[in-house]
């Protein structure tokens, strides 16, 4: 695993508030690409990457003091303009980390545009229909960490990660028709290691104890693998793959102070 694993949530929903289908296929390093040559699919291609990841933004907005009416307004309003007004063409400093890019582009909006657009917004701007922020609330109250904003935005980002990892290893299961097997294995992704109970394993699995370890270790390193390719997919071409895993298992273990 990578760290911190009791901080891994186990739901199937990702941090846009869906499942699977709005897993984003599209790599960063892709919507780059496209800016130079055709803003249009760029722009498409963000808004599907966008869709998974708008709940760190959100979470960041209510640590900084917005309300929940107010954080909502702002990621709608924020994602509104980055996908219309060619926010891609001005990148270049930051365009390593899909990560960094977006949180970089919230905080220059809160300090120099939010005020006009909320004002906007309460005359009747147009709200977003791609991101659905009706459980961003409750989750927003679930967690008890009570980090900074920055820190709060690099821990949900992780966790949007995770469960978009999650979501990816129940279908593959689900294809391979073992989708029972992954119920029963996957509370061992959260197991430190010696930690798990291999009779019982093998119990509910209906298997041998050594069968049942194999599985486990399929699973667990199944997940790595494609975590690593979760992670791969926010990053540009060329950029240190190993130093954001390192970063992520960094914001996962973070306790407040």
């Amino acid at each position: 695993m990578i760290g911190a694993s009791n901080s891994m949530s186990l739901s199937t929903q990702t941090a846009a508030g869906g499942g699977a289908g709005v897993f984003p296929n599209t790599h960063w390093s892709v919507v780059l690409a496209a800016t130079q040559g055709n803003p249009p699919a760029a722009a498409a291609a963000l808004d599907a990457i966008c869709r998974a990841y708008w709940y760190p933004l959100y979470a960041y907005a209510r640590r900084s003091g917005q309300s929940h009416a107010d954080a909502q307004d702002l990621t709608q309003e924020f994602f509104r303009r980055l996908l219309e007004k060619r926010w891609l063409e001005l990148v270049d400093r930051e365009k390593g980390k899909l990560r960094t890019y977006l949180i970089v582009s919230l905080k220059h909006f809160m300090s120099n545009q939010w005020r006009r657009a909320q004002a906007q917004r309460r005359g009747g701007g147009q709200r977003l229909e791609s991101f659905d922020t009706s459980l961003a609330e409750s989750r927003y109250a679930a967690d008890r960490q009570a980090l900074a904003p920055d820190e709060t935005y690099d821990r949900q980002w992780a966790l949007a990660l995770l469960d978009l990892t999650l979501v990816r290893l129940r279908e593959e299961y689900g294809a391979a028709g073992r989708t029972g097997d992954f119920e029963a294995l996957k509370e061992c992704l959260m197991a430190a290691r010696g930690g798990i109970d291999y009779a019982a394993m093998a119990g509910r699995l209906g298997v041998s104890e050594g069968t049942a370890r194999v599985a486990v270790h399929r699973l667990r390193k199944r997940f790595r693998e494609i975590f690593r390719e979760e992670i791969a997919r926010t990053l540009a071409d060329g950029a240190d793959l190993d130093a954001e895993l390192r970063h992520l298992a960094a914001a996962l273990a973070r306790q407040e102070s």
